[in-house]
């Protein structure tokens, strides 16, 4: 039989971390853990936070601990979720705010780690409903044994994709470019994201997925949300527009204020900024100079 460390140090891979309740449930109580600390063989990032750190902890090991190792349901959302998948080129700075959506608040030591990105908790229920979105968050746990056969075909349907990181290819779950989106929408218009980033996202938006997006639009109970949606997927009209009519979505009634002082969009209802006013113009590029340059 395994002593308590030698069981520890294989059910805890180095680089992640876990809480205290992690702990006392493998029979390591508070007299112990401190023993470990003084001995070396755990790290402590902060209180009732234990690792086997060599390193600077960075947000994905955290997210990663917590989707895997504490199995909790959370998803990297929003804007980090776009800037990992071919979007990063429309953020700019090191610090991006990592949003984590899931069904239940943060746990409260998570914002007290000495991390370069802050971490910001959304309700995934109170942005979409109903099967297959919200219900994507509830079978990581089943899905991600850790370190064990993994089924990725079941994700290939849903709203979320797995993104290998580090040198061991750990599995971080997030939001597909489609999903992310919308809940970058969410976000509009605050100091993080306004407007322009909103519209520098869509530009190059081309790839969308309009099945997924009817799925996610469909399950969207945010009507801001939706009407932002279409009013910038009209602005460029990338060819998956075609596929999505907005009368078959509940975007609600009456008129949304957005900005104040702002242009009134007849279409959508909802007032946005006077340099929004006019359609995007469509950029046109020249394949047959391109192949001869």
């Amino acid at each position: 039989m395994k002593s308590i460390i030698n069981q520890l140090l294989d059910d805890l891979p180095e680089g992640l971390i876990v809480d205290a309740a992690w702990l006392e449930n493998r029979q390591i109580a508070s007299n112990l853990r401190s023993y470990y600390v003084k001995q070396g063989w755990l790290t402590q990032p902060t209180r009732g936070v234990y690792g086997r750190l060599r390193g600077r902890l960075s947000w994905q090991h955290v997210v990663i601990s917590l989707q895997t190792l504490l199995q909790r349901c959370f998803t990297v959302g929003g804007p980090m979720a776009l800037s990992l998948q071919g979007f990063s080129s429309c953020f700019s700075g090191s610090a991006l705010p990592v949003h984590l959506y899931g069904p239940e608040p943060l746990p409260v030591w998570l914002n007290k780690l000495d991390l370069q990105n802050p971490f910001r908790y959304r309700n995934s229920e109170a942005l979409f409903c109903n099967n297959p979105v919200s219900f994507d968050l509830f079978v990581l746990v089943g899905l991600f044994e850790f370190f064990e056969g993994r089924d990725l075909n079941q994700l290939q349907h849903s709203s979320l994709t797995v993104l290998p990181w580090g040198p061991w290819d750990w599995s971080l779950v997030v939001s597909k470019p489609e999903r992310a989106y919308l809940e970058l929408l969410n976000e509009v218009p605050t100091n993080i994201i306004g407007f322009e980033k909103a519209d520098q996202v869509m530009r190059v938006a081309q790839h969308f997925n309009p099945e997924l997006l009817q799925s996610l639009l469909h399950n969207c109970v945010n009507v801001k949300v939706k009407r932002l949606f279409f009013f910038f997927a009209d602005r460029h009209g990338h060819a998956w527009r075609q596929h999505l009519n907005p009368d078959a979505f509940n975007l609600g009634k009456g008129k949304r204020m957005l900005v104040k002082g702002g242009h009134f969009d007849r279409c959508y209802q909802i007032t946005v900024p006077r340099d929004f006013e006019k359609k995007a113009p469509v950029t046109v590029v020249d394949f047959e100079a391109l192949e001869s340059s």
